[in-house]
């Protein structure tokens, strides 16, 4: 795969412009600044719904709601997800500003330092990631509910988990442990929140060209252009061949799942992984 196709892959496609699909609805979308957040900030947009971003990369953040319209349709605020206070003024902003949350998207994550060796692992370190990845999450379904309930909305909570969710060894320690705890946070607060009619779900996508994934690249996987590097290794890891997964894949996954076209599904752990976690891949030999 030559390097000027694989720049091609990274830039938005051409998507049929169906704003009926999330048209009306408002979205919350934390981390929304890059990768796979903007990218489903931008999907949100072009379906028809008005978005906040939330970030603490703030020019980002600001670039990412003028490319998509600027007020009225998209507005950003800074936010750390490890911070209650945070994302509690976030969401009575998005309230304060278009008067409704029907979308929370929970996308802020980090995959921490690179570490093969537990005895290695450092505890701020672990700690740091469950802050942004189990605490962020936790946060943003708390207060997504606090408005929700009241107000009687029957909104859809959604959050980015991975398939580090399901198996072990495709990412530090820390990582697959957090990501193990938003799918149980998801099917906890799934079935408390069903009795409100609002719905709880997460996406888990296999390995995505995005500034927080490349760095996890094994060395014997590295090359003198990286983005080719990181495709040729997950390709050959990949289950399903032909295919790269982008940031775009991912988001319509999102889309999907907070769309009426999923009003009866809470509670999933949405695999967008071309079937890499339903292969034994110690048994390559067999295949």
């Amino acid at each position: 795969m030559s390097t000027s196709n694989l720049g091609d892959i990274t830039t938005n496609r051409s998507l049929p412009l169906s704003p009926q699909r999330l048209e009306g609805k408002v979205a919350l979308i934390t981390g929304g600044a890059t990768g796979i957040g903007e990218s489903i900030a931008r999907l949100f947009r072009r379906y028809g719904a008005k978005v906040c971003v939330v970030d603490v990369q703030d020019d980002l953040g600001q670039q990412v709601c003028e490319a998509l319209g600027g007020d009225p349709y998209a507005c950003f605020f800074h936010c750390d997800v490890t911070l209650e206070d945070h994302v509690s003024g976030a969401i009575d902003f998005v309230i304060e500003k278009f008067g409704t949350l029907d979308v929370m998207v929970n996308n802020a994550g980090t995959s921490g330092s690179p570490a093969g060796d537990i005895r290695d692992v450092d505890l701020g370190e672990f700690q740091r990631v469950f802050d942004v990845n189990v605490k962020g999450v936790f946060h943003g379904m708390k207060h997504a509910a606090r408005v929700m309930i009241p107000r009687g909305i029957k909104g859809s909570i959604v959050s980015l988990a991975s398939v580090a969710s399901i198996v072990g060894g495709v990412g530090p320690q820390a990582y697959t442990a957090s990501k193990h705890a938003v799918v149980g946070l998801t099917k906890g607060v799934a079935a408390e929140l069903g009795g409100h009619g609002i719905r709880v779900n997460c996406v888990s996508p296999y390995a995505v060209a995005t500034s927080l994934a490349m760095p996890h690249l094994p060395e014997g996987g590295r090359t003198e252009d990286a983005l080719e590097g990181f495709y040729a290794f997950v390709g050959k890891n990949a289950n399903l061949k032909g295919v790269v997964l982008t940031p775009d894949d991912v988001a319509e996954a999102v889309v999907y799942l907070v769309s009426d076209e999923a009003r009866y599904i809470s509670g999933l752990n949405l695999m967008v992984d071309g079937g890499f976690t339903c292969v034994n891949h110690s048994l390559q030999a067999f295949r």
